[in-house]
């Protein structure tokens, strides 16, 4: 004999009228508050220092356009993730 609510809780996934509510707990982030976070500011500067240095020491070799294309890069994966997050977060 089985507990009383169990036989309502294995037949729960063949019950097609069931509906089920997802919450999400994972915080939601703002475009400002993205770009205020240390760990953002750090990568912007470093691959913004990156990309000056390449012109202040002078694009002479492939190895100086590649780098060039490395910290042009990384410089916009950082913006992709400011354009990434949805401008209203009024999602439910």
């Amino acid at each position: 004999m089985l507990w009383p609510g169990v036989f309502d809780v294995l037949n729960e996934n063949s019950n097609q009228n069931s509906k089920r509510v997802e919450i999400s707990t994972a915080p939601t982030q703002t475009r400002l508050g993205k770009m205020s976070s240390l760990e953002w500011l750090g990568q912007t500067v470093a691959s913004l220092c990156w990309i000056i240095s390449v012109f202040s020491y002078g694009i002479t070799s492939t190895g100086d356009w590649l780098q060039l294309l490395a910290a042009s890069s990384w410089m916009l994966s950082n913006i992709s993730t400011i354009l990434a997050i949805e401008s209203n977060n009024n999602e439910i």
